[in-house]
């Protein structure tokens, strides 16, 4: 029949893009990662995914999310209960600073599989799903924020316009995955490493008595890696 419903076009696939676009939304991302002005700003949305990360491993562990806050100084708060200690505790610290690269990763192989407005839509729910969990004002705001412009490009926007706006935000969150592990470093350094106790290499390194040294490399490795392997789905190499 001709009114048929079709199939679900969040499903459906897309055209790949021409390869100067896929450069130029890298290059875009990169000019939002590398100043450090605009970084000051842009890092808020590293932190949603890193604080969005510990929220939805604490869930899926097992425990009990009371509360996620974001604050204007891009820092964040993850609440929840359950055992101090245990496997749980130690994959929902582990979980902020890889979640960035990781949501990335992911973002790249939708994208190399065409799949553009799943991305979009699926970016949209993850945000809506936190937004439930957000504690504060300018938390609120910001993920708000966030999820409109998914949501307007998703139903405003060309599929030229969506694929550019996609894979901007997928290269942001690879390469605006790989910062914030260098800056725990020099952190680290900058108080002596055994002085600062509040981050969480430190928090995993009381859980499970690996240095936070070993951390540290643990999330470069993970953010350099997934730089790589999702540059390399973005690049159709």
């Amino acid at each position: 029949m001709a009114d048929e419903m079709p199939d679900l076009h969040v499903f459906g696939t897309q055209a790949a893009p021409d390869q100067w676009l896929v450069i130029a939304a890298g290059i875009a991302a990169l000019a939002v990662v590398l100043p450090h002005g605009v970084w000051r700003l842009s890092r808020n949305a590293i932190t949603i995914a890193h604080e969005g990360g510990h929220g939805l491993v604490a869930l899926l562990t097992g425990r009990r999310l009371d509360g996620i806050r974001l604050h204007s100084d891009t820092s964040g708060l993850t609440v929840s209960r359950g055992r101090p200690t245990g496997l749980g505790m130690i994959l929902t610290a582990a979980a902020g600073y890889t979640a960035p690269p990781l949501l990335g990763l992911g973002g790249a192989w939708l994208l190399a599989a065409h799949h553009v407005t799943l991305l979009l839509w699926l970016a949209t729910a993850l945000l809506l799903a936190m937004l439930v969990m957000i504690r504060n004002a300018y938390g609120v705001l910001t993920v708000v924020l966030s999820g409109a412009a998914f949501l307007l490009v998703s139903w405003l926007t060309s599929p030229d316009v969506q694929s550019a706006f996609a894979y901007a935000v997928v290269w942001f969150l690879l390469l605006g995955g790989v910062r914030p592990a260098f800056e725990l470093q020099a952190k680290r350094r900058r108080h002596n490493s055994g002085s600062v106790n509040d981050t969480d290499a430190d928090q995993l390194a009381r859980l499970t008595s690996v240095p936070p040294a070993l951390w540290l490399f643990l999330f470069h490795a993970v953010s350099i890696c997934s730089l790589i392997g999702g540059g390399r789905w973005l690049l159709g190499l």
